[in-house]
């Protein structure tokens, strides 16, 4: 279980969940109460053809579709918060908790026997009890130690480790030893209601021990694991992982003799899976694609509703998108509707505009908050560009200063989704005088060399969720100390009332107030235009028939020893 949001390029089965209620004690994870209502609408919580252990045959490899091959391994560096690099590395790295399909989060008994809030006042204090079989590859205990390790690495006082989030991490104020190598008591600052969202993935504590290993010990590496699995190899030629079953796992033993991961750009991937060349890959929402895969014999798509959203990212940072009414005016040039509408078409799916920025809209605790800024409106556009100063000029487009109003708007290549969304971008904007000029990027340097570093003006991706929708969020939408330095925030805005309301909702034990608290913060986001929500994303996931247990999977983490085919 990981509190920040992983991003998708596009087509990604391996995602986190996000959910709204109370899991446990001081929990806001968790509970079908606050978990996606699918079911109520038609749609499945998950879709992963569970099957009993007994009905799976022993053996075998599954060959995996994936549209990206991963540098950074560590997923709790900002490299590293990519869904493909969660995809294969659930199967090798421990997380505490779990969670079921309706995000009902408790202790995954391989790693952690228990955990509970021990103490409230003066401060909270939580006592967790590791589980003493749970060691990791090199043969060294999982203890203590390693949460110790993680929380000053990602606590966010020292800048030198290039942290995804330091949420809930920068709310304790100790780890420390317990009555034994395997208790750990984690006493908190101030309150937080997310704090079963920590210490997952979980690293140990050689890798957080310094900024240097931090950063590059995972770099094109998996140097230890503690999983069902254990890593294998990377081909680089022919961009493959290989994971196989570590027999000196100590819980049930996997299925599986090995999983193969083979990374290519997302136009191939479905047809290498008709093809018979892979068991399973993510086809997003590509109407083709989704119906090819359905007519593959032998074959399903499984599809389930899930916490993810598709989006357009602002760069606030870009010498054209700095102004704050430039950014609203192409947010209300852009017709979303119309966009929704492109790419859900033939998807069996509702074409629904998602209008906040934490909750989906099947989720407790949803509520419209986009307003005017919503809304397709090229007539505000035009007049918020004109009192900015942006003039028409010849041409169509319009300048300042000497410079047009030309936007990047950057995609990864090979995904058909990404590059039409850009092309109804681009005619929508040419009607309030804005060019918008298309860059497709290799698919692998996407996020590392163009998302993450602002090497862009728009561009658009998906969101994958966790159960925690607010600690999950954060680092998206958290302003800057130093105006420097943004971490997971690839917007580059923020503002210190958003913080404040963010902070306000993750501190608060009420359910209700922490719901209200989210969606005054959710309001101050579509005033600042950093992340311009546009559906909440289905899952759909091409499998052979015979593959059991793994899927369109929602909240529900994949036990990946149960992995396999039917007998």
């Amino acid at each position: 279980m990981k509190a920040s949001r992983l991003i998708a390029a596009a087509a990604l089965a391996g995602s986190l969940c996000l959910a709204g209620c109370g899991g446990g004690p001081g929990s806001h994870g968790g509970g079908a109460a606050g978990g996606l209502r699918g079911d109520d609408m038609g749609f499945k919580a998950y879709d992963v053809n569970p099957q009993p252990r007994d009905k799976v045959k022993d053996g075998g490899t599954l060959r995996w579709g994936i549209n990206e091959f991963p540098t950074q391994w560590n997923r709790n560096h900002v490299d590293g918060n990519l869904a493909v690099a969660a995809l294969v590395s659930n199967a090798l790295l421990p997380a505490p908790f779990r969670s079921d399909e309706k995000a009902d989060i408790t202790p995954d008994p391989n790693y952690l026997l228990g955990a509970e809030v021990t103490d409230r006042d003066p401060n909270q204090v939580v006592t967790y009890t590791l589980n003493p079989k749970a060691k990791w590859s090199d043969g060294k205990p999982i203890t203590w130690a390693d949460y110790q390790a993680q929380w000053k690495a990602l606590n966010g006082t020292n800048p030198a480790f290039h942290i995804v989030s330091s949420t809930g991490y920068q709310d304790i104020s100790d780890v420390r030893r317990g009555r034994d190598d395997y208790s750990v008591v984690v006493t908190f600052s101030r309150p937080f209601g997310d704090w079963m969202s920590l210490f997952g993935p979980l690293l140990p504590a050689s890798t957080n021990g310094t900024p240097e290993a931090y950063n590059t010990a995972w770099l094109n590496k998996i140097p230890v694991t503690a999983g069902p699995f254990k890593f294998k190899s990377f081909d680089q030629t022919a961009k493959t992982i290989t994971i196989v079953r570590d027999d000196g796992w100590w819980g049930d033993r996997a299925k599986l003799d090995q999983i193969i991961y083979r990374a290519s750009e997302q136009d191939s991937l479905v047809g290498a899976f008709s093809n018979g060349e892979l068991d399973i890959t993510d086809v997003g929402p590509s109407a083709p694609d989704y119906a090819r895969a359905k007519s593959t014999p032998g074959a399903a798509v499984r599809q389930a509703a899930g916490p993810d959203f598709r989006h357009f990212t602002f760069n606030g940072s870009s010498e054209l998108l700095k102004d704050q009414r430039v950014r609203q005016a192409i947010q209300l040039g852009i017709n979303r509707q119309a966009i929704a509408q492109s790419d859900l078409q033939g998807l069996d799916w509702p074409i629904t505009l998602l209008n906040n920025h934490f909750f989906m809209n099947t989720q407790e605790g949803y509520q419209d908050n986009a307003g005017p800024l919503g809304a397709y409106d090229p007539a505000q556009a035009k007049r918020l560009l004109d009192a900015a100063g942006w003039r028409v000029a010849a041409g169509g487009v319009r300048q300042k200063d000497g410079k047009s109003l030309d936007l990047r708007f950057v995609v990864p290549s090979g995904v058909q989704i990404s590059k039409s969304e850009g092309e109804l971008a681009q005619n929508m904007l040419t009607q309030i005088g804005v060019k918008l000029t298309l860059q497709a990027v290799p698919s692998d340097d996407f996020f590392t060399r163009y998302v993450i570093p602002g090497n862009f003006d728009i561009t658009p991706f998906a969101y994958i969720g966790t159960p925690f929708p607010v600690s999950s969020s954060y680092g998206i939408y958290a302003n800057s100390p130093n105006g420097q330095t943004w971490n997971a925030n690839f917007g580059r805005v923020g503002s210190p009332e958003i913080d404040a309301a963010m902070n306000r909702a993750s501190q608060n034990l009420d359910l209700k107030q922490a719901h209200a608290d989210t969606n005054v913060a959710d309001k101050l986001i579509w005033q600042e235009v950093n992340v311009l929500p546009l559906y909440q994303r289905p899952q759909n996931v091409a499998a052979r028939a015979t593959l059991a247990n793994v899927g369109a999977r929602g909240f529900y983490d994949l036990r990946y020893q149960d992995i396999g085919f039917t007998r």
